[in-house]
């Protein structure tokens, strides 16, 4: 996040990254461009609708060893049915080396029973093991039914089980087609994982699934959330093997927009060119990151987004609240911008408040990752918004929205940068602002919304143009969203 500092510590998780793989799809055997329309989903219609199981269908008939018959249990065999399937169908198309081969295990166990009922799963015991996995010793798939599943079940919907199960089903996948090996760092495991769940997801979102059916709207935002609350939390733990949020939801959308081919390009010469060779720690960083966002550090980010995106007349700044003087404007909480006099208003407080971290190792799965960035990108997106009128660009509809995200994504990259204008100051990105950013795009989009604070429904789409101008700078943003 923008900060003040004595000594400058650029710090980010991820910093350089590729862009989602491609940008083009077949669609009725035409290639169109996935960005034609800002109202679609790597191509696919924006839909609102059900996710989740689908009601009325009869249940898989495969069985779970320890299961015990539950909904947990049924919604799990009812999935791994489902990503089965679309597998057997898919795997020889895209895989020249292996054959496909159903997993030949499937372990239920409860983390809530006694030591004396526990079962060995990969050779360790499940006493107490919340977790769910792929053992590539005896090629199994096992699962927690009575604290995993139903967390993710209650806080992100029935589909994020889904995609877990997705994910290790993927870890299956990628040791059939002999992609790793036991020396592959755990990461490029981990990344391609979550891109072979992102392809099968889009099969879902095609209606192609038996037992369940996901919108591109609300249902796949929960999907994608789920996979922003499972990352590395702390970058510093040598634990950390799966990658940012940031990284991980990069992963699932190369899957849903380009499929497998487009996994199977993911190794650690990949990961290494989207991470750069910035720092990915709190090395020097006491705040861990995290710092308060008051009028001061405000002032100080203007002066860097004049440095940044210069963008003349520049802005002037209201900071006596979001509710400013606008006869043709509407307020924006916590942070307005006026077309008319070209002011940006801000409530301190609230926009405060939108910042403050809500990290606890005691919640593992937030529903949203908050922290300080997520206010300074509000704040930075206003500001894109004097940027786009000055340039005669619309201030109202998607694209606008999108421009916003976009350019504040441009900035967000700048501001990672280790030769900054000196006009710029002692600002810069720290680890788990880029995942704070990710996290309001998804959950509630203001960052990537117009001048009435209006956004696509797709948190897909929100987050695809902030990290396009995260990597590949303005041009992309005005080619795209022209």
């Amino acid at each position: 996040m923008p900060k003040v500092r004595a000594t400058a510590i650029i710090t980010a998780a991820l910093l350089v990254v590729v862009l989602v793989a491609g940008c083009t799809r077949l669609v009725n055997g035409r290639a169109v461009s996935i960005y034609d329309d800002p109202f679609k989903v790597a191509g696919l219609p924006t839909t609102s609708g059900p996710s989740g199981p689908r009601p009325g269908v009869e249940d898989s008939s495969l069985t779970a060893v320890n299961g015990d018959g539950g909904p947990e249990d049924t919604l799990a065999l009812n999935a791994v049915d489902d990503i089965q399937s679309y597998w057997r169908a898919e795997f020889g198309k895209e895989f020249q080396s292996g054959d496909f081969k159903p997993v030949d295990t499937l372990l239920s166990w409860s983390a809530k029973a006694p030591r004396s009922d526990a079962r060995e799963f990969c050779k360790e015991t499940t006493f107490h093991l919340v977790n769910a996995a792929y053992c590539r010793l005896d090629n199994s798939i096992g699962w927690d039914r009575s604290v995993l599943l139903p967390a993710m079940s209650e806080t992100f919907g029935k589909m994020a089980v889904v995609m877990v199960l997705a994910h290790e089903y993927g870890h299956a996948v990628q040791t059939m087609a002999r992609l790793v090996g036991a020396k592959d760092p755990v990461i490029v495991k981990e990344q391609q994982a979550d891109c072979f769940a992102g392809a099968f997801m889009r099969s879902v979102a095609e209606g192609k699934s038996k037992h369940f059916t996901i919108n591109t709207s609300d249902g796949l935002n929960s999907v994608l959330a789920a996979t922003v609350a499972i990352r590395d939390s702390d970058p510093d733990d040598p634990e950390s093997v799966h990658g940012s949020a940031f990284e991980r939801v990069t992963a699932v959308q190369i899957g849903f927009t380009d499929g497998a081919k487009g996994c199977k390009r993911i190794d650690i010469d990949d990961i290494k060119q989207r991470r750069g060779n910035l720092p990915k720690d709190f090395s020097n960083d006491t705040g861990r990151g995290e710092y308060e966002i008051n009028k001061n550090t405000l002032i100080e980010l203007s002066k860097a987004l004049a440095a940044l995106l210069p963008t003349q007349p520049a802005p002037t700044y209201d900071y006596s609240g979001a509710k400013i003087a606008c006869p043709k404007g509407v307020a924006t909480e916590p942070v307005s911008y006026c077309a008319e006099s070209n002011t940006i208003g801000t409530d301190i407080p609230a926009l405060a408040q939108r910042g403050t971290s809500n990290w606890d190792v005691d919640d593992p799965l937030p529903l949203k990752v908050t922290g300080d960035y997520n206010g300074y990108i509000v704040f930075i997106s206003r500001y894109t918004l004097a940027v786009q009128k000055n340039r005669g660009q619309q201030l109202v509809g998607a694209k606008t929205g999108l421009r916003a995200a976009c350019l504040a994504g441009v900035v967000t990259g700048k501001l990672a940068l280790p030769d900054r204008p000196v006009a710029q100051g002692d600002i810069g990105l720290a680890a788990g602002d880029l995942d704070e950013a990710v996290s309001g795009l998804l959950t509630d989009g203001l960052a990537a919304s117009d001048v009435e604070g209006n956004t696509v429904r797709s948190g897909f789409a929100r987050v695809d143009a902030f990290r396009a101008g995260v990597i590949n700078g303005e041009k992309t943003c005005t080619s795209r969203y022209s």
